[in-house]
């Protein structure tokens, strides 16, 4: 076994590890996550993200470990968007909130094996077919352009095509069965709501790999940092659900500045040909944007709470 098959061999053994220590000793039992919990696991995450990126640096170089800093981040900040998508799924459905975790965990298992394959055929294209990059730097582009210019995600679960097709050819209990997917009712196996849910999230899923795997792609051409990145991302990603899930209109500009840092991305694939821009700049323009828009975010809403605060008073006054 080569050095390089090994260490995909070791970090997807982790990987697995992980999701088992995960679904079969800490969520064993269906619970409504608690903040204190889904922080102590975001920062468990986001550690173990920031300690394999050490892990890079001292053993492939300063050059990948910059790069892989820089796809996490963009992967993270994203990811702020599908938890927004996810809230909406959940309200629509009324999942209880005791099984939000089991959905998310199967959820992000197969988020996992459609993003590799994504992974492995945006790499392939590129290999051989060079135009690709014109077309992936344009989708960028163009999603930069929709977050830029769209005052809101607008969501429609309804209109899911998964969830039509699944209404027409699978036997649905009308109610949940504890957090079970599946049922034997008269010798029939039904299938349970909280099965569809999981269809439209891991279907919603495909959409946003569409935008996150060209920008990882326009940081860096190099399979395992990519892979990894967006690993890392998306595990970190349940945690952070229940941690953001009630205060994300705190992060009012966070989809602005999401949306320049895709637009920067998508031209700079595009101009790579004619300039390629050291991962030190690109990593500097990535951070600074995303502090701003979250600084600009809190000091906005400082401002609004202050304006509520005087209005209160001048209204009992």
């Amino acid at each position: 076994m080569t050095p390089t098959i090994l260490l995909w061999v070791v970090f997807n053994l982790f990987v697995l590890g992980m999701l088992a220590l995960d679904l079969g000793v800490f969520h064993r039992r269906a619970h409504t996550v608690s903040l204190r919990e889904a922080g102590v696991w975001t920062a468990i995450w986001i550690a173990l993200a920031l300690v394999f990126n050490v892990g890079v640096y001292m053993f492939r170089g300063p050059e990948p470990a910059l790069e892989f800093l820089a796809a996490y981040l963009i992967e993270k900040s994203l990811s702020v968007d599908n938890i927004f998508v996810f809230l909406v799924i959940f309200t629509y459905f009324a999942v209880p909130a005791a099984y939000h975790h089991r959905v998310l965990f199967w959820g992000i298992l197969g988020a996992l094996i459609t993003r590799a394959i994504f992974i492995a055929t945006g790499l392939a294209l590129l290999k051989y077919f060079h135009w690709v990059i014109y077309l992936f730097g344009a989708v960028l582009i163009y999603t930069a352009w929709k977050m830029l210019t769209q005052r809101e995600t607008s969501v429609h679960p309804e209109r899911n095509p998964v969830l039509k097709v699944l209404r027409r050819r699978v036997s649905i209990t009308p109610g949940y069965e504890g957090h079970r997917f599946f049922v034997v009712r008269e010798g029939r196996r039904l299938a349970t709501p909280l099965l569809v849910v999981l269809a439209v999230i891991e279907s919603t899923d495909l959409v946003f790999a569409v935008d996150s795997i060209p920008a990882v792609i326009a940081i860096t051409r190099d399979p395992f940092i990519v892979y990894t990145s967006n690993v890392f991302a998306i595990l970190g990603l349940r945690a952070l659900y229940f941690v953001l899930a009630g205060v994300m209109d705190l992060f009012h500009y966070l989809r602005y500045g999401l949306g320049v840092i895709l637009a920067f991305v998508g031209v700079k694939m595009i101009a790579s040909d004619v300039y390629k821009m050291p991962i030190t700049a690109s990593l500097a323009v990535i951070s600074a944007v995303l502090a701003i828009s979250v600084a600009a975010s809190v000091v906005r809403n400082r401002v609004l709470a202050r304006r509520q605060v005087v209005a209160e008073e001048a209204g009992s006054e």
